[in-house]
């Protein structure tokens, strides 16, 4: 069963080469400020958006990254990460700009299934 005021928000897309990673975090901001409780799942090569040292200028990209600590001040905690995704990319947690819940892929089914609303990035 699904709680009516929750919304998860996966980002499965790389930072960079689209804007679904900046739209992600811009429509997190927002719907929580509409009272909705907002996770944030990153799971394929989204596991990337969260990496603290980035060099966005290099490609003339904003540094959105720099945004993700904010979400505590809008009091989304629940940040999950597909631990299979970041050990396919030789990612280690601590290279992360925000503190997360590392999940298995496998997890990730019945995560959703606690949220009445869905978004895929």
């Amino acid at each position: 069963m699904s709680d009516s005021n929750t919304l998860a928000i996966i980002n499965q897309s790389a930072p960079y080469g689209n804007s679904n990673g900046q739209e992600s975090l811009d429509m997190a901001m927002a719907m929580s400020n509409f009272a909705l409780d907002v996770s944030l799942f990153f799971i394929e090569d989204g596991v990337l958006q969260l990496l603290s040292k980035q060099a966005p200028a290099n490609i003339d990209a904003k540094a959105y990254h720099k945004t993700f600590p904010a979400l505590e001040f809008y009091d989304i905690d629940n940040i999950y990460v597909c631990k299979q995704s970041l050990e396919s990319r030789g990612i280690k947690v601590s290279e992360l700009c925000v503190d997360i819940t590392l999940i298995e892929l496998h997890e990730l089914p019945t995560l959703l299934t606690c949220q009445q609303h869905v978004m895929s990035f």
